[in-house]
């Protein structure tokens, strides 16, 4: 069994459901820190859903340069899983990793954790050859993105911005291949803006509307315009920015009666063409133009990322076309991830992992032909970082 395969299996073998991390953190930092990684846990939370955050760093000694001169790659990931599910529909028990038909099994599996053992082995296998690079190695692990993300990834950044902390590169470990590890990485994310709007109306009975005012009728025009509105074009890495309603609520339940709200919960999923403050302000005078007795409680989940083609970018393709002799396709599509927290002191940040089909399903798993070009790519981007500088 591969060194990467091991220490996935006994990561998986941790039910870290978020915002647990069930150990998966000091089994990082042990195995680190004879190597000389500086071990550094920043808790946040409250005690019942503690959630366990690590910075490990390694600082680079390079004879003729000055420490401040030496670049820093972060590898960053995250510990928790999402729930299983119902247990019987598993296959076999999410947390004892199986093998089946070429494939490992666990919850975890592809969505992180063969990720993380791969960050760990791939810098073991390169301090063991170039223990004297230039390159300062770090890893950022949680145990809170699956979950709010509220006392993650974002409370490190807070904490290494406040002290100055520089960081260059940054790779995310998110899965983010299609068939097979590699074909594709994503070099953005769109952020994510929500809100909450609340129409006042007039509540009374059905058969007299002239004594109410029907909050839903109100806004069915303003709606109307809202879904007509093309928001901006996108640009060359990402689609035009989507807005899409996701739940409505109105009424008392009962069939005579005129409501007095109406509540419309809707997201943005917005590219780098749109601004937080540009979207609120197209949105609200639509509902002003049209004379919508409103409240609107907004929600800006993440701000968009984009590390165009560079240092990072031509490191990490160059490394899986030596490996795999794929070339990678850049992606911003899916959701948002934690480097859209990363973004904000790092100014190249990629994602890169196994293929994610199977991610949040029942039966996870890795294909075992994608674990160790895994290992083998990461490794392979320290070296071209640390050759190129």
């Amino acid at each position: 069994m591969s060194a990467t395969r091991q220490l996935a299996e006994a990561l998986i073998a941790r039910p870290s459901v978020t915002p647990r991390d069930a150990g998966c953190i000091d089994l990082i930092a042990g195995r680190l820190a004879p190597l000389g990684f500086v071990n550094e846990v920043i808790d946040s939370g409250p005690a019942e859903f503690r959630v366990r955050n690590l910075w490990l760093k390694r600082q680079a000694a390079f004879e003729g340069q000055a420490p401040d001169a030496i670049k820093t790659l972060v590898f960053a990931g995250h510990t928790d899983v999402v729930p299983p599910g119902p247990l019987e529909q598993w296959t076999s028990n999410p947390f004892t990793p199986t093998e089946r038909d070429g494939k490992l099994y666990g919850r975890g599996a592809s969505d992180m954790k063969t990720s993380i053992a791969a960050f760990v082995v791939a810098v073991e296998q390169f301090l063991a050859a170039w223990p004297d690079a230039p390159l300062n190695i770090a890893l950022l692990l949680t145990s809170d993105e699956e979950g709010p993300a509220t006392d993650g990834t974002v409370v490190v950044c807070e904490a290494l911005k406040a002290r100055g902390e520089r960081l260059d590169w940054c790779i995310v470990g998110e899965p983010t291949s299609v068939r097979q590890t590699g074909d594709m990485i994503k070099n953005g994310r769109r952020g994510t803006l929500s809100g909450r709007l609340t129409v006042h109306g007039i509540q009374g009975h059905i058969a007299y509307p002239q004594l109410t005012r029907n909050p839903i009728h109100d806004l069915a025009p303003a709606l109307a315009e809202l879904v007509a509105i093309r928001w901006d074009e996108g640009n060359a890495f990402f689609p035009p920015t989507s807005w899409q309603v996701s739940n409505i609520h109105g009424g008392t339940g009962a069939g005579n009666i005129i409501p007095g709200q109406v509540v419309v919960d809707f997201n943005f999923r917005f590219c780098t063409e749109s601004t937080p403050e540009s979207l609120q302000t197209r949105l609200e005078t639509v509902l002003k133009h049209h004379g919508v007795d409103y409240d609107l409680a907004w929600t800006l989940g993440g701000l968009p990322f984009l590390t165009p083609p560079g240092s990072l970018v031509d490191a990490v393709q160059a490394a899986i076309r030596d490996e795999t002799g794929l070339e990678a396709e850049l992606s911003t599509t899916g959701g948002t991830s934690d480097g859209r927290f990363i973004a904000q002191i790092c100014p190249q940040v990629v994602e890169l992992g196994p293929p994610n089909a199977s991610i949040h399903k029942i039966d996870e798993h890795i294909a075992l032909a994608d674990i160790e070009p895994l290992t083998n790519i990461y490794r392979r981007v320290l070296e071209n970082l640390a050759a190129t500088g």
